[in-house]
């Protein structure tokens, strides 16, 4: 039996136009999202191609932190489980798993962000001391 080892390379070009600036870019917090508070299709894409069925996470999307659990989820000012309180964005984009429901992200809690370029819309809201976002 003959082992022939594959190689599948997958480059991805992050959008970050929603970026008013690299001010924070660099103090980003490791946090862990929560899958059940988003949406396929709206706040990450799914792989058209079943042989790398990874999912696209987008970056640029609001998150809150969850109370009871400590792990993030979708920003919803309706919301009454602490996602009511605006808590970042993810920075990065990230891969995941059809099937997995905790993912972990990278969190700008301080900078800049251009409404009009997120990939969904977020009022803005006044910086806080947890979190430091300028809107512009």
């Amino acid at each position: 039996m003959t082992v022939q080892p594959v190689t599948t390379t997958l480059n991805l070009t992050a959008d970050r136009s929603w970026l008013a600036s690299l001010h924070g870019t660099s103090e980003v917090d490791s946090i862990t999202l929560d899958m059940s508070t988003f949406v396929s299709g709206t706040h990450y894409v799914p792989s058209p191609d079943t042989s790398i069925p990874y999912s696209r996470f987008l970056s640029g999307i609001s998150v809150g932190k969850i109370t009871a659990s400590g792990l993030y989820g979708l920003y919803a000012t309706g919301a009454s489980d602490g996602r009511q309180t605006l808590a970042g964005f993810v920075f990065a984009e990230v891969l995941l798993a059809p099937a997995q429901t905790k993912v972990p992200a990278a969190l700008l809690w301080h900078g800049s962000v251009k409404t009009a370029k997120l990939p969904i819309a977020v009022a803005a809201v006044a910086p806080s001391a947890s979190c430091q976002i300028r809107f512009v």
